[in-house]
């Protein structure tokens, strides 16, 4: 299916900056979890919703390039299947919750999968966008070639900025190749053994691309050439996973513990840092992402932990932690794409440097 929304969006802004009326950025809803109610923030602004589900469809795909466009609507579920048919994929495996998530839900979020210590995170993969400012006016950022370097790489920003920068309109990613073989190894080992145990597989040429601790149990993904995983398999050792989507079942929440009570929380630290007394929960990312649960009667979280619920994007989009200097600069940002700050308003305010 192809859509091509782009003159229908551009006079939808166009008319919302002309009236200096708020607009709410909805897509497939697959993140919704993470937003405030947009509709109620646009309602409480005097403002739109601005649904960008329909623009959708693959502009081009250059398999001997390996660079894929599409317009921001199209789903992560068609994109891989499109890969899939060329032995290809999106190195940084975007979650695709409910498997409704669109590529220009991808990037707003920013969020990346198991692979993303050793294939890069999805910023990494941006080659460019193209995008509508709060003046109505279209704007293209990057290319389409993986070697285009020219001019400021604005279009990275776009990662986890929660459509507060634009309204995306196509996206080019880079791609790779499938590996030839995969293969899970389970280890039985404490969380603290396992932070010592993956510093050292760091150090060593490994072909790991997922690392994942949980209930005393080390889960070692490895992909590669076929020489190489087993290699590495017999220099592991632990037992051998038959579970084929362990890793989209943790990347996508769809593994029971994420179905626990309380508020979930995930924390990014140096993957060396020492856990808490006491510690439950899960760590990947070889120790740099880390979740855990917090009971609702518990007091609020330390800064650098963020709840990953209707709060999350707001935190992110106003960085916590006290950071000044980087909330001006997100200020001073926001301001130069959407002078009006008319771009979802529900995520951010003025003071958020504060």
């Amino acid at each position: 299916m192809d859509r091509d929304q782009t003159e229908v969006l551009i006079a939808a802004v166009a008319q919302a900056a002309a009236d200096a009326q708020a607009i709410s950025i909805v897509g497939s809803g697959s993140k919704s979890f993470l937003l405030p109610d947009v509709s109620a923030g646009a309602a409480g602004s005097g403002g739109r919703l601005l649904n960008v589900a329909e623009h959708l469809g693959i502009i081009e795909y250059r398999p001997d390039e390996l660079v894929i466009t599409a317009r921001a609507g199209t789903s992560l579920k068609d994109i891989r299947q499109t890969l899939q048919r060329e032995d290809q994929l999106l190195p940084f495996e975007p979650p695709a919750f409910r498997d409704q998530g669109t590529l220009g839900g991808a990037l707003a979020a920013g969020l990346s999968g198991s692979s993303r210590p050793w294939k890069g995170s999805l910023r990494d993969a941006v080659l460019g966008v193209r995008l509508i400012n709060g003046l109505g006016e279209l704007l293209r950022f990057g290319g389409s070639v993986v070697k285009n370097v020219a001019g400021y790489d604005v279009s990275r920003l776009q990662a986890g900025a929660f459509g507060t920068l634009g309204v995306l309109l196509d996206i080019s990613f880079r791609v790779i190749p499938a590996p030839r073989m995969q293969q899970t190894q389970v280890l039985a080992m404490s969380a603290a053994d396992a932070l010592v145990q993956m510093r050292a597989w760091a150090r060593q040429s490994l072909p790991i691309s997922g690392l994942c601790h949980l209930d005393n149990r080390l889960w070692v993904r490895l992909q590669g050439a076929e020489s190489a995983v087993r290699s590495a398999v017999a220099k592991l050792g632990g037992e051998s996973s038959s579970d084929a989507d362990f890793w989209s079942r943790i990347d996508n929440h769809q593994h029971p513990f994420f179905q626990s009570e309380g508020t979930l929380l995930r924390q990014r630290v140096a993957p060396a840092q020492p856990l808490p007394e006491n510690w439950d929960g899960l760590i990947e990312w070889a120790g740099a992402q880390r979740w855990q649960f917090q009971k609702e009667s518990a007091s609020e979280p330390t800064s650098d932990w963020l709840p990953f619920d209707h709060r999350f994007a707001r935190a992110q989009c106003q960085r916590p932690g006290g950071n000044m200097l980087l909330g001006d600069y997100q200020q001073r940002l926001r301001r130069a794409f959407d002078p009006q700050q008319l771009f979802n308003p529900e995520l951010g305010h003025a003071d958020s440097a504060a």
